[in-house]
């Protein structure tokens, strides 16, 4: 079966709706929490933007047609039934009746057209995956969405969260530049807060939005986003109160592993479930040295993934087999047979090798060549991460340089201008490869004008056919078997070095409750988060 036929919410909604009855006499409502975050954004309208700080803040300000369960289930949002034709090439969706946007204006199908096709398919990092083959969008009425498919697509209903495609106000943007309109910074959503400021260098406020369609819901008055340079001062924060929750890489794993032994902090677990983070290397395979699979497998040779999970991120974390993470194993998209293992024991002689067979050899300084690696600048713990890689690659005679830019220039220059060597980031894979690892390697996301893409500007037909034709199928078992080849295909090319599947966790105040209520987590809308006065 394609996937479920039709979605009808009256008896899901009425369990719901007992559930929140019983539940909401243990909730608060009021008062507010504080998130510090880093790097600060750039933007905070994450249709344009798939940076993890974009979309903490802009997933409480916009929502999306679903939501989802922990075990990835599609749930109504601003959507409440859809319905699946026969053949897999319509997808009709009712959407919720009464729903205002953050200036009063009523939400309409004509809002989700115009996200859909103007927007997110077009400016958002993974619009191709997951809207790729929507191509037209009719609405008979206010409250009635109608895709059209070219063909079949199961990811089709994985991808459409406030994370991913987020509805934006069409009496906003329709007409201007959308990536220049003030609205950008100044979002203007349906979701459960509503945005009050930005004072730059120092906070993003937002506040409860008194319209939510949930009733009820949000719980909290304010939400801030605080930025807070130093990672110790972070800490200090969390440990004193003054902050009450601290987003993954923000407080240094060594601390992390100090504060959660505290009877007022603990770690939050879980919430990336949706998400399937990797942590890796993205190598430019458009230049010398990168251009030779050679080098990039002594690479891929060189790092010990271990040795950098257990003294950097302090254990928070398992070494990565490739693009695919783990964490969909159980939907069987993840393998490692076949592919190859960079972690055998002869692997520094192995790389030294293969150096020499691409033309490297060892000069009379001792080393090979020189290369700059561009340092994420998400927190401290990746400049520690880049003096470890540092150290490694000087064992088989390769001389790093660690260049340190700010957000916006790192952005421009490595995403934008592809001024790069190497490059550490982490990707989001969502719960099917299609929809977020299928960017980063695809040849016709390889677009300057849109970061956090295939900015190893990798190119090889076979992996675009595979992607293309994963795209297209309906059968679960063999669209398997294509994301199985692709693992093996792409870790033996690594025009990317993929490091750890990580565990994104949080830290928390014991004050704040229900942090963690779904798959996406910190980047979900945060509207049963509440405080004990």
């Amino acid at each position: 079966m394609f996937f479920a036929r039709k979605f009808i919410f009256s008896s899901a909604l009425a369990a719901s709706a007992l559930f929140g009855s019983l539940h909401v006499n243990a909730q608060q409502q009021g008062g507010s929490i504080v998130i510090t975050t880093t790097p600060e954004p750039s933007l905070i309208t994450n249709a344009l933007s798939s940076a993890p700080t974009t979309a903490e803040i802009a997933t409480k300000i916009f929502d999306g047609l679903l939501e989802y369960d922990t075990d990835l289930n599609p749930k109504p949002s601003l959507s409440t039934s859809w319905e699946v034709s026969e053949d897999g090439k319509t997808v009709t969706f009712k959407l919720r009746d009464g729903v205002k946007w953050h200036d009063g204006k009523p939400f309409t199908s004509a809002d989700v057209k115009f996200s859909l096709l103007e927007v997110v398919k077009q400016y958002h990092p993974r619009g191709k995956g997951n809207l790729g083959p929507v191509n037209a969008i009719e609405t008979p009425d206010d409250l009635t969405v109608v895709l059209k498919l070219d063909h079949p697509y199961l990811p089709l209903m994985k991808g459409l969260s406030s994370l991913e495609t987020p509805i934006v106000p069409k009496h906003i943007y329709e007409g201007t530049d959308f990536r220049n309109n003030p609205a950008v910074n100044a979002p203007i959503g349906t979701g459960p807060y509503r945005f009050v400021e930005w004072s730059k260098g120092s906070h993003i406020q937002l506040e409860r939005n008194p319209d939510y369609w949930r009733d009820g819901r949000p719980y909290l008055d304010t939400l801030i986003f605080r930025f807070v340079a130093d990672a110790a001062t972070r800490a200090a924060g969390l440990e004193s109160g003054e902050i009450d929750v601290a987003t993954f890489g923000t407080i240094n794993p060594v601390e992390m592993r100090r504060l959660e032994q505290l009877d007022n902090v603990s770690i939050a677990y879980g919430g990336y479930e949706a998400i399937a983070p990797v942590m890796m290397l993205e190598l430019n395979t458009n230049a010398a040295p990168f251009d030779k699979k050679e080098v990039r497998q002594a690479v891929a040779y060189a790092i010990d993934r271990k040795r950098i999970i257990d003294t950097v991120w302090y254990g928070f974390g398992k070494p990565a087999v490739g693009p695919i993470s783990s964490f969909v194993k159980g939907a069987g998209a993840w393998t490692d047979e076949g592919v190859t293992d960079f972690t055998v024991k002869d692997r520094l002689d192995i790389a030294n090798k293969l150096l020499d067979d691409a033309g490297y050899p060892v000069q009379a300084d001792g080393k090979r060549f020189k290369i700059i690696h561009d340092v994420a600048t998400f927190g401290e713990d990746w400049r520690r991460m880049g003096e470890v890689i540092k150290q490694q690659l000087a064992r088989v005679g390769i001389d790093v340089e660690l260049r340190t830019r700010d957000y916006p220039t790192f952005v421009r220059e490595v995403h934008n201008n592809y001024d790069f060597n190497m490059t550490s980031t982490w990707s989001i894979g969502m719960a099917d490869p299609t929809l977020g690892v299928q960017r980063n390697t695809w040849s016709k996301n390889i677009n300057k004008e849109v970061p956090f893409g295939n900015v190893a500007q990798y190119s090889n037909p076979k992996v675009d056919e595979l992607w293309e034709a994963a795209q297209t199928e309906a059968d679960p078992v063999k669209r398997n078997e294509y994301f199985h080849e692709l693992q093996r295909i792409l870790v033996d090319d690594s025009p990317i070095i993929w490091i750890m599947d990580m565990d994104l966790v949080a830290m928390q105040s014991s004050r704040v409750k229900d942090l963690i209520t779904s798959p996406l987590g910190l980047r979900g809308g945060l509207y049963d988060v509440w405080v004990e006065k």
